[in-house]
């Protein structure tokens, strides 16, 4: 038989136990555990949900990896034109992870309206163009359906709808200037079939998805010619050694950038919020700790008389501290089982019912995106008891010094 288990038990369902000096500090405790607990529930989830959701938004719109021309020209329009005819094209299968390859092409326009007009990129895409991540944005209308023949059906950003008034089913015109800047713009006119919104404004503003067609005959291409191509990988922790690999295994006339290079200020903000994650679990595991430490050092004083009964009648040191231990594990879960309750009640409610917005010009989201998953849920509590446990050891070693006939006299 545990018999420590068996006095801790009977020391925490005594009625004198709920109603003593220390009973106020050991709330303290709990709820210091608890307030823990929540924080570092809402740190992970919000920080992580906020890097996936501007990762994704990012990859939206460029895919994890981009082949292209070499060319000195940074800006979008100055593309060069690659052929389709590609051993990597239409399946990219020299490199293991690739999920999906698709060609596209961009062309810088203006939209210009009675009142206002508006300079931005088409963005011009096909029939293998992966729609997954705009279904998720479409707040209005439907997606364009491309063929191999010309489509005038644009998708357009909620930013932009706003900005030039326009809605579902609308047309306008757009001007796209030539080389020879004597000429007349080309002018071509688009319907409006549907509105997206990222939330990620500095792309919002900058991109509407159309035809490659258009792009092409815009250009003077030829129908296999492109502007480049997105990859599309099955695991974002590989992005570096994948886009490596697919460097290696495409022509040496090609180069190739992921994401993350592209947006390399974005990212590196972003990998911030790993070091204030860090930085809040050990701030709330320590007071967490230092209040379970006041506690349980309030309880050994409280229970000096019991300590010096349980020595005189032959228990030893570590059994009288396992004894506090248990008490102090029970605390522990206790403010454990709050914290979890609260915590998981509030991510689910913003996950759910989005109370709490945020400015997409500061954080590129329009609320403040959750990420839930059990292993580091689990990950947090088993590492909170362990590390709150061990830090309660120290303080136990005062039951060492206690002498048992000093102690049967304590008042």
């Amino acid at each position: 038989m545990n018999y420590e288990y068996f006095i801790a038990k009977r020391v925490i369902g005594s009625k004198s136990y709920k109603s003593s000096i220390s009973a106020p500090i050991i709330k303290i405790g709990i709820a210091a555990i608890a307030i823990g607990i929540i924080v570092m529930l809402i740190a992970i989830a919000t920080g992580i949900g906020l890097q996936q959701k501007i990762r994704d938004k990012a990859v939206a719109f460029n895919g994890h990896i981009t082949i292209a021309k070499f060319n000195s020209d940074e800006s979008e329009e100055g593309q060069i034109p690659i052929s389709k005819n590609q051993e990597f094209y239409p399946e990219f299968t020299a490199v293991d992870g690739v999920t999906h390859i698709q060609a596209v092409a961009n062309k810088f326009g203006v939209i210009r309206t009675l009142t206002d007009f508006e300079g931005l990129f088409v963005k011009g895409v096909g029939q293998d163009y992966d729609w997954k991540y705009f279904k998720e944005f479409l707040i209005e209308g439907r997606l364009p359906e491309y063929s191999e023949d010309y489509s005038n059906e644009v998708l357009i950003s909620q930013y932009l709808a706003n900005r030039l008034n326009y809605k579902v089913g609308d047309d306008f015109q757009m001007y796209f200037m030539k080389q020879d800047v004597s000429k007349p713009p080309s002018i071509m006119k688009y319907n409006i079939v549907g509105i997206y919104n990222s939330g990620f404004q500095e792309l919002d503003q900058t991109y509407l998805i159309g035809d490659i067609n258009h792009i092409q005959r815009l250009n003077k291409w030829e129908k296999d010619q492109v502007g480049g191509f997105e990859l599309f990988i099955d695991d974002y922790n590989k992005l570096g050694d994948i886009g490596f690999e697919v460097y290696k295994s495409t022509p040496s006339n090609l180069d190739t950038q992921t994401v993350a290079q592209k947006y390399a200020s974005i990212f590196e903000w972003i990998s911030i919020f790993d070091k204030n994650i860090y930085g809040i679990i050990g701030i709330m595991i320590l007071v967490a700790g230092i209040n379970m430490i006041t506690a349980l050092l309030v309880l050994i004083l409280e229970r000096t008389q019991m300590i010096g009964v349980l020595k005189a009648l032959g228990s030893n040191n570590w059994s009288i501290r396992k004894l506090f231990l248990y008490n102090a594990s029970y605390l522990i879960t206790l403010g454990l089982f709050w914290g979890n309750l609260l915590g998981l009640g509030l991510l689910f409610a913003q996950k759910y019912l989005k109370l709490f917005p945020l400015d997409p010009n500061v954080y590129y989201v329009t609320e403040a995106p959750v990420y839930i998953n059990l292993s580091y849920i689990l990950g947090l509590n088993i590492g909170t008891f362990i590390l709150c446990l061990v830090m309660l050891l120290v303080p136990s070693y005062v039951i060492t010094k206690i002498s048992p006939v000093k102690a049967m006299r304590f008042e």
